[in-house]
């Protein structure tokens, strides 16, 4: 009981990702750029989903969703990556860090969730175009998305409070750039088996299944792409699902190397430039791939562009 109190009243002290001064300044501009690029990408997206009526469509709903994800989910991570390297300064209190570690675990995990309902929206529009407007309607758009989220933060509330009624007697250094699972259990003075079980079930209820969710989509998607006769189409598709693909093969591969795995396999270094991809790279690059490029988005930002120039 009294290591407990300790804990509650100690704070903990990110590493980051580097000491050496020049190297913390290039990387305070890289995030700092990349961060921009999340939060301009994603904004715009919703923007421009609300300002045309065309969009209002179960994919952009569900593209709106994605967005709205990746800003919340980068600011959990890379404002604190920048305040603490300018100040030189890694410090962040308990319940900062059990708050960052809440929203980012329940934002990663509602994205898993998303891509899985994006992943279907797309199966039922090309492998079943007929009965698309039955089966993706609005009332059922809305199911999904509120499922997502409630499920998710639901999920990230157990863990939660699970890892931070751990004693953190070891010490209070983390060997990360943000307060995430497997790092702060190398901290416990306490056996955390059970606390990895916990991840191992609900990473497998949630990475893992919307996973091969979002798999078997595409593949049926592929086998219906290969029979249109058209070869630009057929390219066309070819192109928009590799796209696609890349990023969710990114995001949920780093997300499962990360938390479907022996504690023994843990590495610091190497955990922290993966933890990269799905906090900073992959919300960075979701607008691009799955907006910016589509005729109907950038139609829109043009049309708007010319109006504010025109006025």
């Amino acid at each position: 009981m009294e290591n407990v109190n300790q804990t509650l009243a100690s704070t903990f002290i990110l590493l980051g990702l580097s000491n050496a001064p020049r190297l913390q300044l290039m990387l305070f501009m890289l995030f700092f750029m990349m961060y921009i690029a999340t939060l301009s990408g994603n904004l715009l997206l919703v923007i421009v989903v609300r300002l045309n009526t065309h969009l209002q469509t179960p994919m952009y709903f569900f593209l709106s969703n994605l967005a709205i994800i990746d800003i919340c989910f980068s600011t959990t991570i890379v404002p604190k990556i920048l305040a603490n390297t300018i100040s030189h300064n890694g410090e962040i209190s308990f319940l900062g860090c059990a708050a960052q570690m809440y929203f980012h675990l329940a934002l990663g995990a509602t994205e898993c969730l998303i891509l899985a309902a994006m992943a279907y929206d797309r199966y039922i529009a090309i492998c079943k175009p007929l009965q698309y407007n039955n089966i993706i309607d609005k009332k059922r758009c809305l199911f999904l998305a509120a499922g997502s989220w409630t499920v998710s933060f639901l999920n990230s509330m157990i863990h939660a409070v699970f890892t931070f009624q751990l004693p953190y007697c070891k010490s209070n250094q983390v060997n990360h750039f943000f307060c995430e699972m497997p790092p702060l259990f190398l901290l416990s003075c306490t056996d955390t088996l059970l606390n990895e079980i916990a991840v191992y079930i609900s990473g497998g209820l949630i990475a893992l299944c919307s996973f091969l969710l979002t798999l078997l989509s595409y593949i049926h998607i592929i086998c219906a792409i290969l029979n249109i006769h058209s070869m630009s189409r057929r390219k066309k598709a070819f192109s928009t699902c590799a796209s696609h693909l890349t990023v969710v093969s990114l995001y949920y591969g780093t997300i499962m190397f990360m938390y479907l795995r022996p504690r023994s396999s843990y590495s610091p270094n190497r955990d922290r430039v993966i933890s990269i991809f799905y906090t900073v790279v992959t919300p960075m690059l979701n607008p691009v791939i799955y907006s910016i490029r589509n005729k109907d988005i950038t139609g829109t930002i043009r049309k708007t562009i010319s109006t504010i120039s025109y006025y």
